[in-house]
């Protein structure tokens, strides 16, 4: 498992390799991601059961300990969140806005159609790494980067998060290394 010291020198690797690659909309991703680990991806896939979500779980609770998201943020600055109608309600009602003020000033449609925020990085990300909106949040937002539920069924996605997430990164790393 990755320890804390580990988890640090990943970061300042993830960092360091930011300066040589730069992705079409501007945000700096590292080079050295699983996102086309075609080996891992076919790996993956053939182990897809309850077996590999427990694993997945069990491993981002691990992962997770020695990880402070504050410190990296990648998420927020690099991939908009979707955002369901009840985070619609939840928000702009925090926000003292109407939800059609609210679609209309923070929310756009994705290629897939579903309601993403209009901008990256994210609008409430402070310069800190928090969340302005940490405590209504929406939930995509929350249980990004989704490795500890059904895992299994999203694959690719978490393949394509390990540009973004050095959790992501180590989560899929770990179940690379105790799959057969």
């Amino acid at each position: 498992m990755i320890s804390k010291l580990a988890y640090l020198r990943s970061l300042e690797h993830f960092k360091m390799l930011k300066q040589y690659q730069v992705m079409k909309n501007g945000i700096e991703t590292p080079s050295n991601t699983h996102k086309n680990d075609r080996k891992l991806r076919k790996k993956l896939y053939k182990h897809r059961s309850k077996a590999l979500d427990r694993l997945a779980a069990e491993v981002h609770q691990t992962v997770f300990e020695a990880i402070d998201c504050l410190q990296c943020a990648g998420c927020c600055k690099g991939i908009p969140a979707m955002v369901n109608s009840s985070d619609v309600q939840r928000i702009a009602s925090k926000l003292d806005l109407s939800e059609d003020q609210f679609y209309a000033q923070y929310l756009q449609k994705d290629e897939d159609g579903d309601w993403v925020f209009k901008q990256t990085p994210c609008i409430f990300l402070l310069d800190d790494n928090r969340c302005s909106i940490y405590a209504f949040r929406p939930k995509a937002c929350r249980t990004y980067p989704h490795t500890d539920h059904q895992f299994s069924k999203n694959i690719d996605y978490h393949l394509e998060n390990s540009q973004y997430c050095p959790a992501s990164f180590h989560i899929l790393a770990e179940i690379k290394g105790r799959l057969p």
